[in-house]
Protein backbone atom coordinates (compact mmCIF):
# COMPACT_ATOMS: atom_id res chain seq x y z
CA UNK A 1 0.00 0.00 0.00
CA UNK A 2 1.00 3.67 -1.01
CA UNK A 3 1.56 6.11 1.45
CA UNK A 4 -1.64 8.06 -0.21
CA UNK A 5 -3.41 5.28 0.17
CA UNK A 6 -2.62 4.41 3.17
CA UNK A 7 -2.85 8.08 4.70
CA UNK A 8 -6.59 8.11 3.16
CA UNK A 9 -7.72 4.90 4.91
CA UNK A 10 -6.22 6.43 8.20
CA UNK A 11 -8.34 9.60 7.69
CA UNK A 12 -11.33 7.40 6.73
CA UNK A 13 -10.94 4.88 9.79
CA UNK A 14 -10.39 7.57 12.43
CA UNK A 15 -13.51 10.20 11.16
CA UNK A 16 -15.63 6.52 12.05
CA UNK A 17 -13.63 6.26 14.90
CA UNK A 18 -14.22 9.66 15.78
CA UNK A 19 -18.00 8.98 16.02
CA UNK A 20 -17.35 6.91 18.79
CA UNK A 21 -15.66 9.23 20.49
CA UNK A 22 -18.28 11.72 21.07
CA UNK A 23 -17.24 13.59 18.39
CA UNK A 24 -18.49 14.00 14.48
CA UNK A 25 -16.64 12.06 11.49
CA UNK A 26 -15.37 15.42 9.84
CA UNK A 27 -13.55 16.92 12.88
CA UNK A 28 -11.75 13.49 13.49
CA UNK A 29 -11.33 13.44 9.99
CA UNK A 30 -9.61 16.84 10.12
CA UNK A 31 -8.12 15.56 13.21
CA UNK A 32 -6.74 12.52 11.62
CA UNK A 33 -5.45 14.93 8.71
CA UNK A 34 -3.16 16.90 11.19
CA UNK A 35 -1.76 14.07 12.96
CA UNK A 36 -0.19 12.60 9.80
CA UNK A 37 1.10 16.03 8.49
CA UNK A 38 4.73 16.71 9.45
CA UNK A 39 4.41 20.16 9.13
CA UNK A 40 1.47 22.54 10.24
CA UNK A 41 -0.95 22.94 7.60
CA UNK A 42 -3.90 26.18 6.32
CA UNK A 43 -7.39 25.78 6.20
CA UNK A 44 -7.22 25.46 2.36
CA UNK A 45 -5.23 22.61 2.61
CA UNK A 46 -7.54 21.26 4.59
CA UNK A 47 -10.53 21.81 1.93
CA UNK A 48 -8.34 20.17 -0.82
CA UNK A 49 -7.32 17.33 1.16
CA UNK A 50 -10.54 16.57 2.37
CA UNK A 51 -13.16 17.91 0.19
CA UNK A 52 -14.68 19.76 2.37
CA UNK A 53 -16.20 23.31 2.61
CA UNK A 54 -14.25 25.97 4.28
CA UNK A 55 -17.17 26.73 6.73
CA UNK A 56 -16.84 22.82 7.63
CA UNK A 57 -13.27 23.38 8.63
CA UNK A 58 -13.76 26.61 10.27
CA UNK A 59 -16.29 25.20 12.80
CA UNK A 60 -14.37 21.52 13.58
CA UNK A 61 -10.87 22.89 13.38
CA UNK A 62 -12.54 25.70 16.46
CA UNK A 63 -14.13 22.38 17.87
CA UNK A 64 -10.48 20.79 18.00
CA UNK A 65 -8.98 23.96 19.47
CA UNK A 66 -11.61 23.96 22.23
CA UNK A 67 -11.22 20.88 22.71
CA UNK A 68 -7.29 20.76 23.16
CA UNK A 69 -6.01 18.55 20.56
CA UNK A 70 -5.40 20.99 17.56
CA UNK A 71 -3.23 24.48 17.57
CA UNK A 72 -3.26 27.39 15.99
CA UNK A 73 0.20 27.89 14.34
CA UNK A 74 1.79 31.36 13.21
CA UNK A 75 4.80 31.20 10.68
CA UNK A 76 7.10 34.75 10.12
CA UNK A 77 5.91 36.10 6.86
CA UNK A 78 2.90 33.95 6.08
CA UNK A 79 -0.72 35.87 6.34
CA UNK A 80 -2.58 32.70 6.54
CA UNK A 81 -3.53 30.53 9.57
CA UNK A 82 -2.09 27.30 9.95
CA UNK A 83 -2.78 24.16 12.16
CA UNK A 84 -1.29 21.38 13.76
CA UNK A 85 -2.32 18.55 16.20
CA UNK A 86 -0.98 17.29 19.18
CA UNK A 87 1.68 13.88 18.20
CA UNK A 88 1.95 12.37 20.98
CA UNK A 89 -1.30 10.26 21.51
CA UNK A 90 -1.21 9.86 25.11
CA UNK A 91 -1.91 13.62 25.63
CA UNK A 92 -4.64 12.94 22.48
CA UNK A 93 -5.90 9.98 24.83
CA UNK A 94 -5.79 11.64 27.98
CA UNK A 95 -7.12 14.85 26.70
CA UNK A 96 -10.18 13.35 25.17
CA UNK A 97 -10.95 11.93 27.92
CA UNK A 98 -10.37 15.36 29.78
CA UNK A 99 -13.11 16.72 27.48
CA UNK A 100 -15.18 14.14 27.46
CA UNK A 101 -15.59 13.85 31.47
CA UNK A 102 -16.13 17.60 31.77
CA UNK A 103 -19.07 17.40 28.88
CA UNK A 104 -20.84 14.26 30.09
CA UNK A 105 -19.35 12.69 33.58
CA UNK A 106 -19.31 16.00 35.59
CA UNK A 107 -22.62 16.82 34.33
CA UNK A 108 -24.58 13.49 34.84
CA UNK A 109 -23.00 13.32 38.13
CA UNK A 110 -24.12 16.58 39.40
CA UNK A 111 -27.35 15.72 38.27
CA UNK A 112 -27.41 12.63 39.89
CA UNK A 113 -26.42 14.01 43.85
CA UNK A 114 -29.46 16.18 43.18
CA UNK A 115 -31.75 13.64 41.85
CA UNK A 116 -30.64 11.54 45.09
CA UNK A 117 -32.00 14.24 46.97
CA UNK A 118 -35.93 13.85 46.35
CA UNK A 119 -38.92 14.99 48.87
CA UNK A 120 -40.91 12.01 49.65
CA UNK A 121 -41.46 8.78 51.92
CA UNK A 122 -38.18 6.88 51.88
CA UNK A 123 -39.91 3.75 53.34
CA UNK A 124 -41.82 3.75 50.42
CA UNK A 125 -40.99 0.94 47.78
CA UNK A 126 -40.92 3.39 44.87
CA UNK A 127 -38.87 6.04 46.55
CA UNK A 128 -36.50 3.84 47.86
CA UNK A 129 -36.18 2.15 43.96
CA UNK A 130 -35.76 5.46 42.41
CA UNK A 131 -33.13 6.94 45.31
CA UNK A 132 -31.47 3.57 45.22
CA UNK A 133 -31.04 3.22 41.93
CA UNK A 134 -30.02 6.78 41.15
CA UNK A 135 -27.42 6.29 44.07
CA UNK A 136 -26.01 2.94 42.62
CA UNK A 137 -25.15 4.96 39.20
CA UNK A 138 -23.96 8.17 40.90
CA UNK A 139 -21.62 5.96 43.09
CA UNK A 140 -20.41 4.08 39.78
CA UNK A 141 -20.34 7.15 37.93
CA UNK A 142 -17.99 8.10 40.95
CA UNK A 143 -15.74 4.97 40.76
CA UNK A 144 -15.61 6.01 37.09
CA UNK A 145 -14.51 9.73 37.95
CA UNK A 146 -11.66 8.81 40.13
CA UNK A 147 -10.51 6.64 37.93
CA UNK A 148 -10.19 8.76 34.85
CA UNK A 149 -8.55 11.65 37.10
CA UNK A 150 -5.75 8.52 38.28
CA UNK A 151 -5.44 7.68 34.45
CA UNK A 152 -5.41 11.65 33.75
CA UNK A 153 -2.58 12.67 36.08
CA UNK A 154 -0.73 9.09 35.80
CA UNK A 155 2.19 9.28 34.02
CA UNK A 156 2.32 7.22 29.99
CA UNK A 157 4.55 4.53 31.47
CA UNK A 158 3.51 3.80 34.89
CA UNK A 159 -0.16 3.90 33.47
CA UNK A 160 0.96 1.14 31.09
CA UNK A 161 3.24 -0.73 33.38
CA UNK A 162 0.33 -1.37 36.09
CA UNK A 163 -2.41 -1.87 33.12
CA UNK A 164 0.51 -4.78 31.92
CA UNK A 165 0.59 -6.10 35.53
CA UNK A 166 -3.23 -6.08 35.64
CA UNK A 167 -3.20 -8.19 33.00
CA UNK A 168 -0.56 -10.97 33.61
Amino acid sequence: MKLTEAKAQFISSWGAFGTHWGINRTMAQIHALLLVSPDPITQDDIMEQLNISRGNVNMNTRDLIDWGLVDRVLIPGERKEFFSAEKDIWKVATQIIKERKKRELDPMLKLLTQLEKIDGDKKDAATKQFIDTVAGIRKFGGQADKMLDVMIKADESWFLGNILKFFK
